[in-house]
Protein backbone atom coordinates (compact mmCIF):
# COMPACT_ATOMS: atom_id res chain seq x y z
CA UNK A 1 0.00 0.00 0.00
CA UNK A 2 2.96 2.74 0.78
CA UNK A 3 4.53 1.28 -2.16
CA UNK A 4 1.24 1.94 -4.33
CA UNK A 5 1.09 5.30 -2.56
CA UNK A 6 4.59 6.75 -3.16
CA UNK A 7 4.31 5.93 -7.05
CA UNK A 8 1.42 7.92 -6.87
CA UNK A 9 3.12 10.97 -5.72
CA UNK A 10 6.24 10.35 -7.65
CA UNK A 11 4.46 10.70 -10.66
CA UNK A 12 5.06 13.52 -13.02
CA UNK A 13 1.34 14.85 -13.17
CA UNK A 14 0.84 15.00 -9.01
CA UNK A 15 4.10 17.03 -9.33
CA UNK A 16 3.39 19.14 -11.45
CA UNK A 17 0.08 19.66 -9.74
CA UNK A 18 1.79 20.39 -6.48
CA UNK A 19 4.31 23.20 -8.30
CA UNK A 20 1.69 24.61 -9.99
CA UNK A 21 -0.48 25.03 -6.64
CA UNK A 22 2.38 26.43 -4.78
CA UNK A 23 4.00 28.65 -8.10
CA UNK A 24 0.23 30.30 -8.23
CA UNK A 25 0.25 30.98 -4.89
CA UNK A 26 2.99 32.93 -5.10
CA UNK A 27 2.49 34.69 -7.79
CA UNK A 28 -1.37 35.75 -6.40
CA UNK A 29 0.51 37.28 -3.23
CA UNK A 30 3.12 38.99 -5.54
CA UNK A 31 0.44 40.06 -8.27
CA UNK A 32 -1.72 41.80 -4.76
CA UNK A 33 1.14 43.19 -3.48
CA UNK A 34 1.23 44.76 -6.72
CA UNK A 35 -1.96 45.82 -7.05
CA UNK A 36 -2.25 47.52 -3.45
CA UNK A 37 1.39 49.41 -3.71
CA UNK A 38 1.33 50.57 -7.61
CA UNK A 39 -2.40 50.40 -9.10
CA UNK A 40 -3.71 51.49 -6.51
CA UNK A 41 -2.01 55.20 -6.27
CA UNK A 42 -1.74 55.31 -10.10
CA UNK A 43 -5.99 54.80 -9.70
CA UNK A 44 -6.30 57.40 -6.83
CA UNK A 45 -3.46 59.47 -9.34
CA UNK A 46 -5.93 59.30 -12.53
CA UNK A 47 -9.38 60.15 -10.09
CA UNK A 48 -8.12 63.22 -8.27
CA UNK A 49 -7.47 61.96 -4.79
CA UNK A 50 -10.55 59.96 -4.33
CA UNK A 51 -10.42 56.36 -3.84
CA UNK A 52 -11.98 54.02 -6.64
CA UNK A 53 -13.79 51.90 -4.80
CA UNK A 54 -17.20 52.41 -4.64
CA UNK A 55 -20.54 50.41 -3.09
CA UNK A 56 -23.96 50.87 -3.01
CA UNK A 57 -26.45 49.95 -0.63
CA UNK A 58 -30.39 48.33 -1.39
CA UNK A 59 -32.16 48.45 1.83
CA UNK A 60 -29.39 47.11 4.37
CA UNK A 61 -27.14 44.90 2.02
CA UNK A 62 -24.09 46.38 0.84
CA UNK A 63 -22.56 45.95 -2.64
CA UNK A 64 -18.68 46.48 -2.26
CA UNK A 65 -18.18 46.68 -6.55
CA UNK A 66 -14.74 47.88 -6.05
CA UNK A 67 -13.81 45.47 -4.10
CA UNK A 68 -14.90 43.33 -6.97
CA UNK A 69 -13.08 45.47 -9.36
CA UNK A 70 -9.95 45.60 -7.81
CA UNK A 71 -10.15 41.35 -7.43
CA UNK A 72 -10.66 40.88 -11.29
CA UNK A 73 -7.54 43.65 -11.48
CA UNK A 74 -5.43 41.13 -9.76
CA UNK A 75 -7.09 37.76 -11.23
CA UNK A 76 -5.84 38.91 -14.82
CA UNK A 77 -2.25 39.97 -13.37
CA UNK A 78 -1.75 36.72 -11.86
CA UNK A 79 -2.99 35.06 -14.96
CA UNK A 80 -0.92 37.19 -16.90
CA UNK A 81 1.93 36.64 -15.13
CA UNK A 82 1.65 33.08 -14.99
CA UNK A 83 1.18 32.99 -18.74
CA UNK A 84 3.97 34.99 -19.80
CA UNK A 85 6.57 33.95 -17.25
CA UNK A 86 5.56 30.06 -16.61
CA UNK A 87 3.73 28.47 -19.67
CA UNK A 88 5.03 30.70 -22.55
CA UNK A 89 8.53 29.53 -21.15
CA UNK A 90 7.43 26.39 -20.59
CA UNK A 91 6.02 25.60 -24.22
CA UNK A 92 9.30 27.02 -25.62
CA UNK A 93 11.46 25.03 -24.21
CA UNK A 94 9.42 21.78 -24.75
CA UNK A 95 9.36 22.97 -28.39
CA UNK A 96 13.32 23.38 -28.46
CA UNK A 97 13.60 19.73 -26.85
CA UNK A 98 11.16 18.50 -28.89
CA UNK A 99 9.14 16.73 -26.37
CA UNK A 100 5.76 17.24 -28.46
CA UNK A 101 7.35 16.08 -31.71
CA UNK A 102 8.37 13.22 -29.82
CA UNK A 103 5.08 12.08 -29.41
CA UNK A 104 3.39 12.78 -33.25
CA UNK A 105 6.71 11.19 -34.33
CA UNK A 106 5.97 8.16 -32.09
CA UNK A 107 1.90 8.19 -33.32
CA UNK A 108 2.90 8.24 -36.95
CA UNK A 109 5.76 5.52 -37.66
CA UNK A 110 2.78 3.11 -35.19
CA UNK A 111 0.26 4.19 -38.11
CA UNK A 112 2.75 3.84 -40.59
CA UNK A 113 3.54 0.25 -39.50
CA UNK A 114 0.28 -0.51 -39.14
CA UNK A 115 -0.98 0.38 -42.76
CA UNK A 116 2.30 -1.21 -44.42
CA UNK A 117 0.87 -4.65 -42.20
CA UNK A 118 -2.67 -4.31 -43.57
CA UNK A 119 -1.39 -3.73 -47.15
CA UNK A 120 0.59 -6.78 -46.78
CA UNK A 121 -2.37 -8.90 -45.35
CA UNK A 122 -4.46 -7.45 -47.95
CA UNK A 123 -1.77 -8.81 -51.16
CA UNK A 124 -1.43 -11.97 -49.18
CA UNK A 125 -5.07 -12.94 -49.16
CA UNK A 126 -5.65 -11.63 -53.02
Amino acid sequence: MIKGFREFITRGNVVDLAVGVVIGAAFNSLIGQFTKSFLEPLIRLATGGHTASGTFKVEDAVFDYGAFINAAITFFLTAAALYFLVVLPMNKLAERRGWNNKTEQKISQEVELLTEIRDALVRNNS
